[in-house]
């Protein structure tokens, strides 16, 4: 169920098509670029489904979002802030078919419930705390169900949203008491969602399809939706493969046709990507400000840390990496094997590590200080996680759109950073 292998080069001139060093000089480092094209390409890819719903977590700078909207896609949000942000990307709230902003969760804080009430957001509830809590604000009103099969996957033990080690959904033998507590408070269950975890692989996804068709007759013929949820898997190294999104909606598609057929009513199918359409679509440019030998081994430091991207020190993950001389030029053929490392006072700051903190080097092109290390497949859970550690501002962020950058972020400055901080 796959396709084309990904080529990942370790030497560039460019990202998103514009000059590497351009941008650095422009903008300045680190620096994140994201691809429009790429994502408005991703958003295509899905059109099959009734509903393209965005997990905006993944990257949820208000141009990001708006990117999305106007390429038909919908958003999730786990947050009352990603509501807000939703909301401020020109999304609204209220039901629709499919409703622009849906609320994913596992609780209500007191600021959320009141928010999803005001504007009339939407209810997947992952608890059945959730179904009381909502059901005492809007009697009589609809909601959905996140459903934990029992099961889950990922490319990292942290990822992983299903089984009994996960703290997501609603577990599968505790729906028949969630569908009385629906009924005690007068709403209505008319949707189901599962998703067992971020960079899993296909056979598992496809197992979702069985494990919610069983669900759903659980629910029987209030049902109105059910949504695939995320996971995708996304390439992060070379020669992985692309998945066929046809053959995966085939699936679904199936799945959700047998249910339409038992119950006699349209059943709506959604997607929930996050990283499929972000992750591709954004680089990180760091400067490379110092190069040096630890014993044997040799070592490229740049000026962006997990401070800016922390998915290698989380899970070990995995980066595409690529050099672009600050000349512009092609250098000499020659590569080095280096461990690549950002600036802050912290061991674990390396981007080239494994899962467990088991630090590895990268073969790249021979470099120098100056040139320019560009970190590949940064678009997800990249900006978006990151923090003031070692008092370090956020970096700027770039849109490239019809080949030209837009500044969606600008880089965080020291007034910014220490803006709420009093000396009593």
């Amino acid at each position: 169920m796959t396709t084309e292998t990904v080529q990942f080069p370790t030497l560039v001139s460019k990202v998103a098509g514009l000059p590497v060093g351009k941008l650095a000089e422009q903008f300045g480092t680190p620096l994140y670029v994201y691809d429009a094209a790429t994502i408005a390409e991703r958003i295509c890819e899905l059109t099959q489904f009734d509903a393209v719903r965005y997990a905006q977590k993944a990257c949820s700078n208000l141009a990001i979002l708006d990117l999305v909207r106007r390429h038909g896609a919908v958003v999730d949000a786990v947050s009352a802030y990603e509501i807000r942000r939703a909301l401020a990307a020109g999304f609204v709230g209220g039901p629709g078919e499919p409703a622009q902003i849906y609320y994913t969760a596992d609780i209500f804080d007191r600021e959320t419930l009141d928010l999803v009430v005001e504007h009339k957001i939407p209810v997947n509830c992952g608890s059945p705390d959730m179904i009381d809590q909502y059901g005492e604000r809007v009697p009589g009103g609809q909601i959905t169900l996140r459903i934990n099969p029992g099961f889950g996957h990922g490319h990292s033990k942290k990822t992983n949203t299903g089984g009994d080690g996960s703290k997501h959904g609603i577990w599968h033998e505790q729906l028949d008491d969630c569908l009385e507590r629906a009924k005690r408070n007068q709403l209505t269950v008319t949707g189901l969602h599962m998703h067992i975890g971020s960079g899993t692989d296909m056979e598992h996804l496809s197992q979702v399809c069985g494990a919610m068709e069983k669900a759903a007759h659980v629910v029987g013929p209030t049902l109105r939706s059910i949504s695939a949820g995320g996971g995708l898997p996304t390439p992060y190294r070379e020669g992985e493969e692309r998945v066929e999104i046809a053959a995966y909606f085939d699936l679904w598609d199936a799945t959700r046709n047998r249910l339409a057929t038992t119950y006699g009513n349209p059943i709506s199918l959604e997607i929930e990507p996050g990283r499929f359409l972000a992750a591709e679509s954004g680089s990180l440019i760091a400067e490379i400000r110092a190069i040096k030998h630890m014993g044997e081994k040799l070592y490229y430091l740049v000026d962006a840390g997990f401070n800016n991207l922390a998915r290698p020190i989380l899970y070990g993950a995995y980066h595409p990496m690529a050099i672009c001389f600050a000349d512009g030029g092609e250098g000499s053929e020659e590569t080095v094997d280096a461990i690549v490392g950002g600036p802050l006072c912290e061991s674990g700051d390396i981007f080239t590590q494994e899962e467990g903190g088991y630090v590895t080097c990268r073969t790249l092109p021979k470099a120098s200080v100056g040139d320019y290390l560009v970190i590949g497949c940064a678009g997800a859970y990249g900006a978006v996680m990151s923090s003031n550690y070692n008092s370090k501002p956020f970096a700027a962020e770039v849109l490239v759109e019809n080949s030209k950058p837009n500044l969606i972020r600008t880089r965080q400055t020291f007034d910014d950073l220490i803006r709420g901080e009093v000396i009593p």
